[in-house]
């Protein structure tokens, strides 16, 4: 039949025409109608099952066609058979004189390799060219340690530039703070086989290697697993990524044990002034400490070395976070206050034993209590209770009283009452000396609800006794002297 054909070009070589052609078709075969049946489609090359690690950039995959595709095909010398085509919803695509085939999954060059195969029975050594002028839109699936897992439909920008790894996790919420970006799976279907990639993005977040972020195709499944052992300074690089930890959502947190107020509390990122030259707003993650100031802060008995953060992961599994915020105090690892997840339960146990020369460093750290409160009772000017800073010692406790009542107070002694945190008290008397720093015997520092009773001196102890002596007898005589006025 083919050969039949060629018999016939001959008999017509003036015909350049598609019209032309297929009357010296419809002639030469009489009663014809139709053109001749289509070769099958070859079959797809084999491709294995292969994992690779740390996929290259430099050998993206081809782009397979699918239903919403636009292609433009050129066959030369035939102009006639040349134009745009969009795929068809069902993976078909429709060309003059070859009729309707299927195409969803073949690549640009075994498309352009079917063409060539039917068009060179028509067309003496054809020229066939086929390129993608519009792609349809992605859709993608992604899950694990994901905010907002799941599906999404993404558009090929400018007709060619497709979107990376990094734009969907973006466009997905960013990830949570358990995220293993270091074994990132992404699941493709490639020349009917299951292609899994491996993708390191720590690596671009550490050394910019742009190869990790490849361009994602239609119909990939993206999967971010858990880490198994959760590594606090990648935590932190991720909070600064831009695909990273999103920085500007309230989360809800609990919080039990030695704190101040325990109970469930939302916790609000803190905003900071950028040092770029636009004076950005920047964004910081909730904070453990952020989240123990919310709860009113530590108690003296609070085990700060021993402190643990649980968080339940995409999958259902719960992780422990040891924190030791003793350690931040001492060596400044910011690394150890750790950035909080939605849902997470914090809990502060209680110490032991705590050696009385870590009291003062804690008192004064950012996630105790701000003020504490002290009752200045007796012979001051202003007594009750009084809100100081932490650390304060006895000495300012009294000036923030108003000061000894220089007239009735006893300016050598007071006595000091605590409430210890195991339910004993403790009383003492101490010598005040108004020009003594702060030292344990002297001017010890003040705790929470700490009472400090200012006495009397002996002058105004003797009158105030006196005049509770003679008080029932000046009534009695001014009582005498009201009568008397009536008989005279």
């Amino acid at each position: 039949m083919v050969r039949k054909l060629y018999q016939c070009r001959e008999l017509f070589p003036a015909v350049v025409s598609l019209n032309w052609m297929v009357i010296s078709f419809l002639w030469c075969f009489p009663g014809m109608g139709q053109p001749p049946a289509l070769d099958p489609i070859p079959p797809l090359e084999p491709y294995p099952d292969q994992i690779y690690q740390d996929y290259p950039s430099s050998t993206e995959t081809e782009y397979t066609l699918g239903a919403g595709d636009v292609i433009r095909v050129t066959v030369f010398p035939v102009e006639e058979f040349s134009g745009d085509y969009q795929i068809l919803v069902d993976g078909t695509l429709s060309l003059p004189l070859l009729g309707t085939f299927p195409v969803q999954g073949l690549t640009l060059t075994q498309l352009t390799e079917f063409l060539t195969q039917q068009y060179s029975l028509y067309v003496k050594r054809p020229s066939v060219t086929v390129g993608l002028v519009s792609p349809r839109p992605l859709k993608l699936a992604i899950a694990g340690e994901i905010n907002s897992p799941g599906s999404y439909l993404l558009p090929v920008e400018g007709g060619q530039k497709f979107p990376t790894v990094t734009q969907l996790i973006q466009q997905a919420g960013g990830v949570t703070t358990v995220a293993d970006l270091e074994n990132v799976k992404i699941q493709r279907q490639f020349k009917g086989e299951n292609l899994v990639l491996i993708l390191n993005l720590l690596d671009l977040v550490k050394q910019g290697q742009l190869k990790q972020d490849i361009t994602l195709r239609d119909g990939d499944e993206v999967i971010i697993p858990t880490q198994e052992t959760i590594d606090l300074a990648e935590t932190r690089l991720l909070s600064d990524a831009n695909f990273g930890i999103v920085a500007n959502q309230e989360i809800n947190v609990a919080i039990v044990g030695e704190v101040y107020r325990p109970g469930s509390y939302r916790v609000i990122p803190e905003s900071t002034a950028s040092t770029g030259s636009q004076g950005n707003i920047r964004r910081q993650p909730p904070r453990l400490t952020l989240a123990v100031q919310l709860a009113g802060g530590i108690k003296p008995l609070a085990d700060v070395r021993q402190v643990e953060v649980r968080r339940y992961n995409r999958d259902g599994s719960q992780q422990v976070i040891e924190v030791d915020l003793w350690n931040l105090l001492q060596t400044g690892n910011i690394e150890e206050d750790v950035i909080l997840q939605e849902g997470d339960t914090i809990i502060v146990p209680t110490a032991q034993d705590l050696p009385p020369n870590e009291a003062e460093p804690l008192a004064a750290a950012s996630f105790s209590p701000g003020v504490i409160r002290v009752n200045i009772v007796g012979e001051v000017r202003s007594p009750g209770t009084v809100e100081v800073p932490p650390n304060t010692p006895l000495n300012q406790g009294i000036l923030a009283a108003g000061g000894f009542d220089q007239r009735r107070s006893n300016t050598a002694t007071v006595e000091l009452v605590r409430l210890n945190p195991d339910g004993t008290v403790t009383k003492r008397d101490i010598d005040v000396n108004l020009a003594q720093g702060i030292a344990e015997g002297d001017n010890p520092i003040l705790k929470n609800n700490d009472v400090v009773i200012v006495n009397r001196n002996l002058l105004t102890a003797a009158s105030d006794t006196l005049t509770t002596i003679f008080s029932p007898i000046g009534a009695l005589t001014g009582f005498i002297n009201f009568f008397n006025l009536f008989d005279d």
